[in-house]
């Protein structure tokens, strides 16, 4: 009969540490699951941030790529401009020439003229 005691005392301490190891690797195991929902959580928010980044550089591409466009506008309209001024100072001197190839004539006119008079007086 003792040894029935005993053997049932060690059978309840066995089923005691077997329930406690239960209890424990149920705790382990929610503990895992917690980590593993932490991880997950933590790679949406880095795949998040990466995806913001992406976006970010894109827009920042085409900024970039807007800003070079309109520099090349910019330097043509400039381009054209400068050949614009080119052309109107091409015309105001060609005018001036004129102008001046004219004046030289009336003068040279005026000479004879005047030469003529003289000889006339003479």
């Amino acid at each position: 009969r003792e040894n029935t005691r005993e053997s049932e005392r060690t059978h309840e301490r066995a089923r005691e540490r077997t329930h406690e190891r239960e209890t424990e690797n149920m705790s382990e195991r929610e503990n895992t699951r917690q980590r593993e929902r932490e991880h997950e959580r933590e790679r949406e928010y880095t795949s998040e941030r990466e995806r913001e980044h992406m976006r970010e550089r894109t827009h920042e591409r085409e900024r970039t790529h807007e800003r070079e466009r309109e520099n090349t506008r910019e330097r043509a309209n400039t381009r054209e401009r400068d050949r614009e001024h080119e052309r109107e100072r091409e015309y105001t001197s060609e005018r001036e020439n004129t102008r001046a190839r004219e004046t030289g004539r009336t003068r040279e006119r005026e000479r004879e003229r005047t030469r003529e008079n003289e000889n006339t007086r003479e």
